[in-house]
């Protein structure tokens, strides 16, 4: 309620007249009801998907001076994996064993390679009969012996080649790592020959040759695709914490990841 004065004069009485008024409070805004907004919909986003690494696509390969052949996405050409060249100087001489004065290996595989040779000769049925047939090759020495079976005209082009010998610089044998073994006593059997497999020594070395580090690289049925070779071994070490196993185990760690050996180590690629 506001108050109002007001005076009135009258003539004569020299009076002053008070009256008090009432007046109605000034009309206020009139109250608006704002409904409370809605909060926008939350749209979940999908997580972001790890990024795809793609390993740079190789250039094409010359071969033989016949051609090139293209790489797959997976780095192989003509099914083979690339491998690095192990310098000469940083090899050493194979056991003498073994027979084969040209003969050289990755230092690291030696120990293991000694005790698999002690162990052969322990057992009455193949007392000494292992041999190398052959060790490290260097990738020269690869390019003349996968292009002597093109130029010979024995193979049917490159892939017909590949089924049986790596292309240069994809070989497990320049690293150092690998060696073909054979037998001393053949019985008609010739080197590098599946035949292997059903000779004394090659029987001793698919059931004794995973306890000293040793794995078949290419088993028969194979699903690289490439020859069942029974005389082809590589050396990972028995035991991942064996000096220099973890190095010849990432050398193979993609060989081995795609296409286990068999035999192979016992607990797989590591």
């Amino acid at each position: 309620m506001a108050l109002r004065l007001a005076w009135v004069g009258r003539v004569g009485e020299g009076a002053l007249l008070l009256t008090l008024a009432s007046c109605a409070p000034a009309p206020g805004p009139v109250p608006v009801s704002i409904p409370n907004p809605t909060p926008p919909p939350v749209i979940a986003l999908p997580a972001a998907s790890p990024p795809v690494l793609v390993a740079p696509r190789r250039p094409p390969v010359a071969l033989c001076e016949r051609g090139t052949v293209a790489p797959g996405v997976d780095g192989r050409l003509l099914n083979h994996f690339p491998y690095p060249e192990m310098p000469a100087t940083a090899l050493v001489p194979a056991p003498a064993a073994l027979g084969d004065e040209s003969c050289r290996v990755h230092p690291a595989m030696l120990n293991d390679l000694n005790r698999l040779i002690a162990a052969a000769d322990a057992d009455p049925a193949v007392r000494g009969q292992l041999r190398a047939v052959s060790c490290r090759r260097s990738v020269a020495f690869q390019a003349q012996t996968f292009c002597a079976g093109i130029l010979s005209g024995r193979s049917r082009g490159f892939a017909d080649r590949a089924w049986a010998s790596a292309p240069p610089g994809h070989s497990e044998h320049a690293t150092g790592y690998a060696i073909d073994f054979g037998t001393r006593d053949r019985r008609g059997c010739p080197d590098a020959d599946a035949c292997f497999a059903a000779t004394a020594m090659g029987k001793w070395l698919l059931a004794n040759a995973s306890r000293y580090g040793f794995e078949l690289s290419f088993p028969a049925g194979n699903q690289q695709r490439v020859k069942w070779e029974p005389w082809h071994w590589r050396w990972v070490g028995a035991d991942a914490s064996a000096p220099g196993a973890e190095a010849a185990r990432r050398t193979f760690a993609t060989a081995r990841s795609r296409f286990p050996a068999r035999p192979g180590i016992q607990g797989g690629p590591r």
